[in-house]
């Protein structure tokens, strides 16, 4: 065996076989779908720990919103761990961090210790175990013919796990008491573990993607490399857009439903609606990746978006408008991650993928924080969230205008290996 080839045999994630597609995909989505599914049901339990530690509400939302910054921060770091470690040791402590964090919350008595468990365990573990390093790694894994559709299926796993955790979480707090439901969520976050072993694989054998994949280039380099390309930077504000309308929506939805006189009970149904047509989104844009042009599809979800926000708040708030609503919201609410995920990989290849596209994710964490704040905000100094939607749309606009001039290449057929 040559020195090079025994290089290649000795570099981080390098394996000696192939896993099915199928089993991929399944250990990515499954582990997504645990972690997001867990973390997204923590919210079901704000009430107990503010009995249980008198603190009030604003001291312990305050360790969810750092958890929110802090899942973002986390993921362009633990990419570049993957990227020069292997995947699946960062998943591995990934998944450990979540299921302690989880289990050590309801010791905890003060604000910092919440912010400890719930804002640096729990959501740096989940940034851990995130879309950076689950569809990098994908990226990864399989042909890259089959990148579209897969990064479309791994994102779904998150939303599958919000849609069936959440009621999970709901039978176990009323059988078990609030405490045990809430450590038993964090032992079921040990179910992903095996799915670590199978994507702790290397890079796919693969013809480069783009010139910068031509040859191993050094985190710093990527870094600089990716500051410098305009491309990328369009496609990160979009991204901040995006986490904007995303978090104001999973944080101020029922909220919204409360302020237009509609019973509780379609709060509840309007986010399950979102979690369940955002499955059926993210799998129809993992498709529609490879056969269109990923900026063009981008553009029109934000188009989407904001010609759905305009209409909703023209329309009369019955409890079907609502419904109806929340189903055009979850087509596109998530379904950003599958063409931004394939744009990164296009622009600079997988070598360091996971790592760019963290810090494409950090800016999305960064406009969810102010969605989040800026909603509850704004709702107290005026008594509804019209300003907020107005936001959004302007934001909207702006972020499907700010796609065109990203430079892609159209799809072209898979090329046949020699």
């Amino acid at each position: 065996m040559s020195s090079n080839a025994s290089a290649a045999a000795r570099a981080p994630g390098a394996r000696s076989r192939s896993w099915p597609v199928w089993l991929v995909l399944l250990a990515a989505a499954g582990t997504f779908a645990l972690t997001m599914g867990t973390r997204q049901t923590m919210g079901l339990f704000l009430g107990d720990l503010n009995t249980a530690t008198r603190l009030g509400l604003g001291q312990i939302s305050l360790a969810f919103a750092f958890g929110q910054l802090w899942w973002g921060l986390t993921q362009p770091f633990a990419g570049a761990m993957a990227d020069r470690v292997g995947a699946g040791r960062v998943l591995f402590i990934g998944v450990l961090l979540v299921a302690l964090g989880t289990f050590l919350t309801p010791f905890m008595t003060t604000t910092a210790g919440l912010i400890f468990a719930i804002g640096m365990l729990a959501a740096g573990g989940a940034g851990m175990a995130g879309p950076a390093v689950l569809m990098a790694t994908t990226a990864r894994l399989i042909p890259a013919s089959q990148r579209g559709l897969a990064t479309g299926i791994v994102n779904a796993g998150g939303s599958t796990g919000q849609f069936l955790m959440a009621p999970i979480a709901g039978a176990l707090l009323v059988a078990l008491g609030w405490v045990n439901a809430m450590q038993l969520m964090g032992l079921l976050v040990l179910l992903a573990l095996p799915a670590a072993y199978v994507l702790k694989g290397g890079a796919v054998a693969a013809v480069p993607t783009s010139p910068a994949a031509a040859k191993p280039v050094g985190a710093r380099a990527a870094i600089g490399q990716a500051l410098r390309h305009p491309s990328y930077l369009m496609l990160a504000a979009g991204f901040f857009v995006c986490g904007f309308h995303v978090a104001f929506l999973a944080t101020h939805l029922p909220g919204v439903i409360a302020a237009c006189g509609l019973p509780v009970q379609y709060g509840a149904w309007s986010l399950a609606m979102l979690g369940l047509f955002n499955i059926v989104g993210s799998v129809l844009m993992g498709w529609a990746v490879g056969r269109w042009r990923m900026k063009s599809l981008l553009s029109l979800v934000y188009a989407a978006r904001a010609v759905a926000v305009l209409a909703f708040l023209l329309a009369p708030k019955s409890g079907v408008v609502l419904l109806v609503f929340a189903a055009v919201m979850g087509l596109t609410f998530l379904s950003t991650v599958p063409p931004t995920a394939g744009l990164v990989a296009k622009f600079f290849g997988v070598q360091n993928m996971a790592m760019l596209f963290g810090m494409v994710m950090l800016t999305h964490q960064v406009g969810g924080f102010l969605g989040a704040f800026l909603g509850g905000k704004v709702f107290e100094a005026t008594g509804n969230f019209d300003l907020v939607w107005y936001i959004d749309i302007v934001l909207a606009v702006g972020a499907a205008l700010i796609h065109l001039p990203i430079r892609e290449a159209r799809p072209q057929p898979a090329a046949v290996a020699a």
